[in-house]
């Protein structure tokens, strides 16, 4: 039996890897809170985040495939989430810039009904050209900084200043296909994985 995906994040690029796998899904935005615990590392904090967010929409369908994930980004072993405005956005452009950092990205899948469940962490490391304040200000006024963790996307206004990465390119743009794709097939949801390569 086909099985439908419930996304559990109103993420553009989630959605849009998605879409670009060939899985068919509704969005059902989590009302969670998503701070991280201190105590906690990144991994195990995006676990947690992404099991609570999966278990929080859960909770209110009968049937389907569960997928949520929470991605942040991670400087000096310190937590870099989404910016709170433009000033905290040029900050974190401005802490990046010309450094490497690590992106981290927590999944967790549930399947209601058999109740079988999936949880993945997968890290990726990015590596940042210096950057020139004037172009770190003409980038957050674009607004695109705003909604995303260390205030960038790789694919997107930032590309060009991106000097190198290392692991898996759809982690960092906010969900691990690779891995997650397998996972889905596995749970009866049909995917295009043609591109993610063989499930390991």
């Amino acid at each position: 039996m086909k099985r439908k995906v419930i996304l559990a994040s109103s993420s553009p690029r989630r959605a849009a890897l998605l879409n670009d796998a060939g899985v068919e899904f509704d969005i059902v935005k989590p009302d969670i809170d998503e701070t991280p615990d201190p105590a906690l590392t990144p991994e195990e904090n995006a676990r947690f985040i992404a099991l609570r967010k999966a278990e929080a929409v859960a909770q209110t369908v009968r049937e389907g495939v569960v997928l949520a994930a929470d991605t942040m980004v991670v400087i000096d072993h310190e937590i870099i989430g989404k910016p709170v405005d433009a000033t905290d956005a040029r900050k974190m452009l401005q802490r990046i810039a010309g450094r490497e950092h690590k992106v981290v990205t927590g999944v967790s899948i549930i399947c209601e009904g058999s109740r079988r469940r999936w949880a993945h962490v997968e890290v990726s490391f990015v590596r940042f050209k210096p950057v020139a304040d004037g172009d770190i200000e003409a980038y957050v006024n674009t607004g695109e900084p705003l909604d995303k963790a260390g205030a960038y996307a790789i694919q997107g206004g930032a590309a060009g200043w991106i000097d190198g990465y290392s692991g898996s390119l759809t982690n960092i743009i906010g969900l691990p296909m690779e891995q997650v794709a397998c996972a889905l097939e596995s749970m009866g949801v049909k995917v295009s994985r043609g591109r993610w390569g063989a499930c390991r």
